[in-house]
């Protein structure tokens, strides 16, 4: 048997009226994965527990089968994890967005979605410039990177409250600062690298070109090293992991899934669908679980662009749900599972905790009627699955 799971980051929405009160799914032109309703399941699934707040490393933790509130350490960890950095007992991480910040207001959470050649030049020059005492910044993709400090009291961050970037747009940034007892050091150097970055040439060339300068740093989402029991040793089967963000590999490194390079793919827009869709396919030569991850949706939901996270959507029926389907056109032995995380509706531009929509379909899954595949279609089936572990095991069982 094989097991694919694909995760539109995000895909989830609510009803738009520019769209006659539909969704972007609703919308969408998805007839791979109506095909996938219409032989199999569909219904809707908690991936957030109530303690948590909404996001992609508490739904696809819980859409990997681990419970966020047993094995949940911190967002960061996860992320460092995939940069094959194993926090020492002294150690806490810290993601580290490179933001734009105008007249004190968070105007874009991603610096216009700086190329990472850019952003590693701001990072080395935080690193050079900057006594962290041990700490150190580390470069990852595009906006996103960390921060790892070394400190007595590592579980005291913990207790210290941040939000991440994407949910303050527009808002002024002293509103939504680190707080908490261990607070300070974090804004002493969020104030240092503030001067390092405006001063720095990238972003002098990057105003001239009317592209938003990476003025700022933004720390949330620390954690401390996490402990995981391994997927092969949970669920019987060798698995991999297809995704563009660090976050999402962090996890699968740490659980052994086999992380697989793709060419091409970006966590954006323009990431290469069909190759994920491929590389999925050889990795399941060796593997019998594959897990392939689009952020696509979610950036689209984050920016507000309903033209675009339609696309998205359209892109991942077409180019990864179509083929996969396709190469199992003549064997039976094969389960199927579409789902996002979590939603991130356009009309809010972050994420949101309710139910999400699920759709799945293979061997030994009874077709219960279902003729389409978005969020309304799931609903009329209610609420079938109160965790993503819960799923997953639905989904692994023989």
């Amino acid at each position: 048997m094989k097991y694919v799971v694909i995760v539109p980051d995000g895909m989830a929405d609510r009803p738009l009226a520019e769209l006659g009160n539909k969704t972007p799914l609703e919308v969408a032109r998805t007839k791979n994965m109506d095909y996938l309703a219409k032989n199999g399941r569909t219904g809707m699934v908690k991936t957030i527990p109530d303690r948590f707040e909404p996001g992609s490393d508490i739904g696809n933790l819980a859409l990997l089968g681990y419970r966020p509130e047993k094995y949940f350490s911190g967002r960061a960890p996860l992320e460092a994890a995939n940069h094959d950095i194993e926090l020492g007992p002294s150690e806490v991480a810290f993601r580290c967005n490179l933001i734009t910040v105008v007249d004190g207001k968070m105007i874009d959470y991603s610096a216009g979605h700086i190329p990472t050649e850019q952003a590693d030049q701001l990072i080395k020059a935080l690193n050079e410039q900057m006594d962290l005492a041990g700490g150190r910044f580390v470069t990852g993709k595009s906006y996103r990177h960390l921060l790892i400090l070394s400190t007595r009291d590592p579980k005291s961050y913990l207790k210290m409250k941040s939000v991440p970037a994407h949910d303050i747009l527009g808002q002024l940034v002293s509103r939504h600062l680190p707080k908490g007892p261990a607070s300070q050091p974090l804004l002493e150097i969020m104030e240092k690298a503030r001067t390092i970055l405006e001063n720095h040439q990238v972003n002098q060339v990057r105003l001239d070109l009317k592209e938003n300068p990476a003025n700022s740093i933004w720390l949330w989402g620390q954690g401390i090293r996490p402990q995981f029991p391994g997927f092969e040793e949970k669920f019987g089967v060798k698995g991999a992991i297809i995704s563009a963000v660090d976050l999402v590999n962090g996890i699968g490194k740490l659980i052994g899934l086999k992380v697989i390079d793709v060419p091409g793919i970006t966590g954006y827009y323009d990431t290469d669908y069909r190759a994920k869709a491929e590389y999925a396919i050889k990795a399941l030569k060796s593997r019998d679980y594959v897990y392939i991850h689009v952020e696509a949706p979610d950036e689209a939901g984050h920016n507000g662009d309903i033209k675009e996270k339609i696309r998205a959507i359209e892109n991942i029926d077409r180019e990864i749900v179509g083929r996969i389907i396709k190469h199992f056109e003549r064997s039976q032995e094969v389960r199927i599972l579409v789902v996002p995380d979590h939603p991130t509706p356009i009309a809010l531009r972050r994420h949101s905790r309710e139910p999400v929509g699920f759709v799945m379909y293979g061997k030994g899954i009874l077709p219960d009627g279902s003729i389409v595949y978005h969020e309304k279609a799931a609903k009329l089936h209610g609420l079938q699955f109160k965790s993503g572990e819960a799923l997953i095991q639905a989904l692994m069982k023989h």
